[in-house]
């Protein structure tokens, strides 16, 4: 299948297909005229990948997922380097959840002074 053809099936842009590619995402082919041909697998690929992405993680973070799937398994999380992967984005969720938690403190005791000390000014 052709490019647009792929991305209009996957649910993405054709400047998104050509970034997947340029991760190394995906491989197609190439025919003589130059036009790229991808496969049927590779819209299971380009979902996956958009899925991934969405949850924060990044193109090569995605690596583990997609060879997962090229092993011939059905889901693209079930091979070990996938779990690390998913491990590895909830630390950083996790990390992230505590840098939040910890400003939102910080700003709350901020407003709090700020308005105590405007009620002892008036």
């Amino acid at each position: 299948m052709r490019i647009s053809d792929l991305a209009a099936e996957a649910g993405v842009t054709v400047k998104a297909v050509r970034y997947y590619e340029s991760q190394g995402l995906l491989k197609p082919r190439r025919e003589a005229n130059g036009y790229r041909t991808y496969e049927p697998e590779d819209v299971v690929v380009v979902r996956e990948v958009k899925a991934l992405l969405s949850l924060g993680l990044t193109a090569e973070q995605t690596y583990p997922f997609i060879e997962c799937l090229r092993a011939g398994n059905e889901r693209a999380d079930v091979c070990p380097a996938s779990l690390t992967a998913y491990r590895a984005r909830i630390a950083e969720v996790d990390q992230r959840i505590t840098e939040l938690t910890d400003l939102r403190a910080r700003l709350t005791d901020l407003l709090s002074d700020a308005e105590n000390w405007r009620m002892k000014q008036l």
